[in-house]
């Protein structure tokens, strides 16, 4: 073979190689592949290696992962005549390539365009509040409407989220202007709510200072009758006590001993310092008594010693007209009992007082 014929055999042979490679497609994971043969549409590429017709096939690949598109910024006039600047971000994923290629020219700007005129249609129905607040039912009522409107281009919207709303400069300040007024309108509530109740803790508290102070005084006056009580019958006891004991001592005195302690006690009384005194007893019996017994007179008449036994005859039984006399252990006893009731009555003041310190205030019922 001649050299020109070699050439154009290893011409022919690269020109068919390249022909050939022409027709490899190689089809990403994420993507699907449209095979259109001389204008005419064939059938899905699947990824992977796809040889199709060469030189005379043209083969689309559409990405078939979630997008994220954004929402140019764009002026929207609210219900209440308000002006706000919105814009959002959309996400969306091609569901059918072949309505996504054959049914729109550039499913990604249609979508943008539908986006935007839908979202200045969805918050011109609404007032500035609402699209403040409400931010989640706007993102669901566009992502529904759209939704619907790119379901004949092969495309489903994921999500539409609100990105910004930002009212005018205007409207701004009216909306601080307004919150300041709330701010204030809520402090002096707050003072008021707050002087309210301070009152009110102030009277109860007196209230509560008064009964407390009632309570103690007639306490007070309850104990100091008891120990004034007590005290009397120890001291009448006392008095009895004394008594029986001078009886059974001069029981068995005769009249002789009885002149000789009047005599005594005449004795007694004319060293006092007094220029007046008085004579308990009739001074002329006593020195007559006293001349008898001298010998001076008529003869002391004998007078028999007295008996416990013929006392008890002539007044009656001690025991029963004076009453038990208390021994020291029974008055020890009974002082305790006092001091305990004393004890108690103060802790009972004490819980009480404690009790109405914790207590809760009354709420209001139109707070």
């Amino acid at each position: 073979m001649s050299t020109a014929g070699l050439v154009l055999t290893i011409i022919f042979i690269t020109a068919a190689i390249i022909i050939m490679m022409t027709g490899v497609k190689i089809v990403q994971p994420y993507e699907q592949g449209l095979w259109i043969v001389l204008g005419k549409y064939k059938k899905r590429l699947n990824s992977g290696f796809n040889w199709v017709y060469p030189l005379v096939s043209a083969v689309v690949k559409l990405d078939l992962r979630t997008q994220v598109l954004d929402v140019p910024r764009q002026e929207v006039i609210t219900k209440d005549n308000s002006p706000t600047n919105v814009d959002a971000i959309i996400y969306i994923k091609v569901i059918d390539p072949e309505k996504s290629y054959f049914e729109v020219a550039n499913y990604r700007m249609a979508t943008v365009a539908l986006a935007q005129t839908t979202l200045r249609s969805v918050i011109g129905d609404m007032e500035l509040d609402e699209v403040l607040y409400n931010r989640a039912v706007i993102n669901t009522k566009l992502r529904d409407l759209l939704d619907e409107a790119t379901d004949a281009w092969g495309v489903k919207v994921e999500a539409v989220e609100i990105r910004e709303v930002d009212p005018a400069a205007q409207v701004k300040s009216a909306m601080e202007a307004q919150t300041s007024a709330e701010r204030q309108r809520r402090a002096a509530i707050l003072t008021a709510d707050g002087e309210k109740r301070s009152k009110i803790l102030v009277a109860e508290g007196d209230k509560r200072s008064r009964i407390l102070q009632a309570e103690g005084i007639r306490q007070s006056k309850v104990l100091e009758a008891e120990g004034t009580r007590i005290a009397n019958i120890l001291e009448k006891q006392g008095e009895a006590q004394g008594l029986r004991i001078l009886s059974l001592g001069a029981a068995p005195l005769d009249q002789k001993a009885l002149t000789v302690l009047s005599l005594d006690t005449l004795k007694t009384l004319g060293n006092g310092q007094a220029t007046k005194i008085i004579f308990p007893f009739e001074v002329t019996k006593l020195l007559e008594s006293a001349s008898e017994y001298i010998g001076a007179g008529k003869a002391v008449p004998e007078k028999n010693l007295s008996d416990y036994k013929d006392l008890e005859k002539l007044i009656g039984n001690a025991d029963k007209i004076l009453g038990d006399v208390p021994t020291p252990a029974e008055l020890k006893k009974q002082l305790e009992s006092i001091e305990s009731q004393m004890n108690a009555e103060t802790q009972s003041l004490s819980e009480m007082a404690t009790a109405m310190a914790t207590k809760k205030p009354v709420v209001d019922p139109l707070e």
